[in-house]
């Protein structure tokens, strides 16, 4: 079972996302703000993917993003920032930071399943 952890601070994107990925074989962690997502991914791994909120308390998805790739043994984990920030520049600072994938809110259910199951096919390879 792969294992995912989740951080948005939307108790109700949450819940839809550990559905949708429990559905898929997942085993997954949620999480409500940035720092419990760093906390979480040092010491409860190891994940074989990360989605992250950009927009939450504490830290931002986009600084736990660099704080993991700033990490040794974090830095082939693929990291899934899932966002409102639909923006050129938001898209391109999530990529700068280290994601390996961009997802706008509102998303398809069935099109998060489709990235995350690219994002560990691509881990694996």
């Amino acid at each position: 079972m792969t294992r995912v952890l989740v951080a948005d601070d939307d108790p109700d994107i949450r819940e839809l996302v550990r559905f949708k990925l429990e559905q898929g074989g997942h085993e997954v962690t949620t999480v409500a703000d940035g720092d419990a997502a760093l906390e979480a991914a040092r010491a409860g791994g190891p994940y074989a993917l990360i989605l992250l909120d950009v927009m939450m308390p504490r830290r931002t998805g986009i600084e736990v993003c660099e704080a993991l790739r700033a990490d040794p043994a974090m830095r082939s984990v693929p990291i899934l920032l899932l966002t409102a920030k639909a923006q050129e520049a938001d898209v391109e600072r999530g990529f700068a930071a280290g994601a390996d994938d961009y997802i706008v809110k509102p998303f398809s259910p069935r099109e998060l399943s489709s990235r995350v199951t690219a994002a560990l096919t691509r881990s694996r390879a």
